[in-house]
């Protein structure tokens, strides 16, 4: 009797890890100008929350440039050795992010800086809740089939950012439109409230289903 290999052959692997790179540079293109739009709007606006939407990004260009050096090694032995370490950069990166934007909107709460409305901002939540879904479907498929944690962790981060981007959008839309300056600090606080749970999930390892599906991971 043969033994069925449980993973992708060779040459399905030298696909993936190209998908993956390709995945992770664009990604890693987009939120370059995310951040920059978005932090320039949040320091003009005094936004807790587009501050916090634009070190998310910076976040996720770290988190994207840890995949591409992971899959950069040919030999898929280094690969795998690189794997622990790049789950740990997200990891600290998403800490890091929750950290600095629990501070900035408690501090938005008690008054030390009410946020004014922002166009720009709205404009740029609005394009990312389009954008993101469709990068991080394709990230999660290629990590999923190629059995690799951090590309599926990358992956969640692409679609926290959609997350956010909803977060982002009705704090936004509620100060603009209604005056809530509290919507946005609160926005922030959930914003960093769902990184930290997302760092807690890589720092342990878990890349959601870092396995072939065809091993009977139905987590996601």
């Amino acid at each position: 009797m043969v033994a069925t290999p449980l993973g992708p052959g060779l040459d399905r692997r030298d696909a993936l890890t190209r998908r993956i790179r390709i995945l992770a540079a664009a990604t890693i293109a987009y939120n370059v100008v995310e951040a920059a739009v978005a932090l320039t709007a949040g320091a003009l606006a005094s936004s807790a929350a587009l501050i916090g939407f634009g070190l998310d990004s910076v976040v996720e260009v770290s988190s994207g440039a840890a995949v591409v050096w992971q899959f950069s090694a040919r030999d898929h032995a280094v690969r795998e050795a690189r794997e622990k370490r790049t789950l740990r950069v997200i990891a600290v990166s998403f800490f890091a992010l929750a950290a600095y934007v629990s501070f900035d909107a408690v501090r938005a709460l008690t008054g030390a800086a009410e946020a004014d409305r922002s166009i720009p901002g709205i404009a740029l939540a609005a394009l990312s809740l389009v954008i993101m879904p469709f990068l991080s479907a394709a990230q999660r498929r290629a990590g999923r089939a190629l059995g690799s944690a951090s590309a599926v962790a990358d992956s969640k981060q692409t679609l926290l950012c959609t997350y956010l981007s909803a977060v982002l959008l009705l704090g936004l839309v509620a100060n603009a439109t209604l005056g809530w300056s509290w919507a946005d600090p609160i926005a922030a606080l959930a914003i960093a409230a769902i990184a930290l749970k997302e760092g807690r999930d890589a720092w342990r390892g878990k890349g959601c289903c870092a396995v072939p599906a065809a091993a009977g991971c139905d987590c996601c």
